[in-house]
């Protein structure tokens, strides 16, 4: 009996932990761990109305910022690939100072990236990825950024689990373009319905 709880206990342990982190910024130039707000696990967000879904848990700033062009490409690299169903999307958010500084609050977050399903059999294009690329857009203002990649897990019944990383980045040679922003919280209202289904 002791020798089933031990293990037991063993396979409950793996399973709580076999989850995955966003961990490492891709840019065309470089791949940067350092540039990363390192969640301080891999377990899921399920407050999405909470502070914790802007760039996780604990998240202190990190340690590097990182230079891009508009235009370039960029991404995250994730520690394993995803096997939870649900969609991803990466989000821009313009820092009112120094980056390092910012927690995302406020609304100044604008989506530039999306993967979302597939139909006929029903599944998500992130399913099976462990890297998400997408390009920045030539007209958004030069300055200090939070990029911010989310994937929605959509596996349980009645609940989202969320997997959220941010990093910091420098953006030059932008351009004046108007954006439309969100504040993330506040991006999906609280007891929203969308947010009760299951795959």
């Amino acid at each position: 009996m002791k020798l089933f709880s031990i293990f037991g206990l063993a396979l409950i342990a793996q399973t709580v932990s076999a989850h995955y982190i966003f961990n490492t910024l891709i840019t065309e130039s470089t791949n940067s761990t350092n540039a990363v707000r390192q969640p301080q696990d891999s377990m899921p967000i399920h407050a999405y109305y909470s502070g914790e879904i802007t760039c996780n848990v604990n998240s202190s700033p990190a340690s590097e910022t990182v230079e891009v062009k508009a235009g370039d490409r960029i991404g995250f690299h994730v520690d394993q690939k995803l096997y939870h169903k649900g969609p991803v999307a990466i989000y821009l958010g313009q820092a009112p100072g120094k980056v390092a500084d910012w927690d995302g609050a406020g609304q100044r977050w604008f989506k530039i990236a999306e993967w979302g399903p597939t139909f006929n059999p029903f599944s998500f294009t992130s399913l099976n990825k462990d890297e998400f690329m997408t390009t920045i857009p030539k007209s958004i203002p030069s300055g200090k950024y939070l990029v911010r990649i989310e994937q929605a897990g959509l596996h349980l019944t009645g609940t989202l689990e969320f997997f959220v990383s941010c990093a910091q980045i420098k953006v030059t040679g932008g351009g004046n373009g108007k954006l439309s922003m969100v504040s993330i919280p506040g991006y999906i209202p609280k007891n929203d319905p969308s947010m009760m289904v299951s795959t």
